[in-house]
């Protein structure tokens, strides 16, 4: 981001951020699922938790193989969510630190730059080791630490306004260590640098100038953990809410 952002909540910025959030190209995003797509599709999570499911881009994309069930804080971006859901909506608005799901609910999740906006990490992890089958696949991405150390910031342009939401940066070290005390093994962590594929994407958005700089710094972190223990047999059916 350039320019003199206006710091605002988590809050405020989704619901700010919503109405536009698909609207413009985002090489991170697109970097992320190119990345992360296919290991999340060769996972044997039949029921996939979309942890900060924003405005559902990744139930969208796992729909058709997947049951998946989002859960997100902000009401405007579920909106935009329930809109674009092509089967029966599976959405529960609350917070990551205390969801309303049973014990053991679902066999895999994805939590999608989300992390840096959780301040009880702890309690996002608590949660997750609680609606977890033992065995499951957890992914988590986020703006790589480099980027944010280089000055990359979570932000958008509402009108003429320049916004830049808040963050609570958690080194690698930290997020591992965390998740791992609940009962996760560490099975990756990756970086991610932009490459040619997003180069169209900076076109796009008319900032063609900036791609070679982005690209020369990591701009995504990717974590794959394990629930630990032995997966059951559980309810196949769709309710999952406690």
């Amino acid at each position: 981001m350039s320019g003199t952002a206006i710091p605002v909540s988590v809050a405020e910025g989704y619901e700010r951020w919503a109405a536009t959030y698909d609207r413009n190209p985002n090489p991170l995003l697109a970097r992320e699922e190119r990345h992360l797509l296919p290991l999340i599709v060769q996972s044997k999570g039949e029921r996939i938790l979309d942890v900060a499911c924003g405005t559902g881009r990744w139930m969208k994309r796992l729909s058709e193989c997947r049951a998946v069930f989002g859960i997100d804080n902000s009401n405007a971006m579920l909106q935009i969510a329930r809109c674009k859901a092509k089967a029966t909506p599976r959405f529960a608005q609350g917070a990551c630190e205390q969801m309303p799901f049973r014990d053991r609910a679902f066999d895999g999740a994805v939590c999608s730059f989300a992390l840096a906006h959780f301040s009880a990490l702890n309690a996002t992890a608590k949660e997750l080791a609680r609606v977890l089958q033992p065995g499951s696949d957890l992914f988590i991405t986020d703006l790589h630490p480099e980027a944010i150390a280089q000055g990359w910031r979570v932000g958008f342009r509402d009108g003429s306004d320049l916004l830049e939401i808040e963050t609570s940066a958690h080194p690698a070290t930290e997020i591992v260590r965390i998740f791992c005390a609940e009962g996760f093994g560490c099975v990756a962590a990756e970086s991610l640098w932009l490459g040619e594929e997003e180069r169209e994407l900076f076109d796009r958005s008319g900032r063609r100038a900036h791609f070679r700089q982005a690209c020369a710094i990591p701009a995504v972190i990717v974590f794959q953990f394990k629930r630990a223990g032995v997966a059951r047999n559980h309810d196949t059916s769709e309710r999952a809410l406690a």
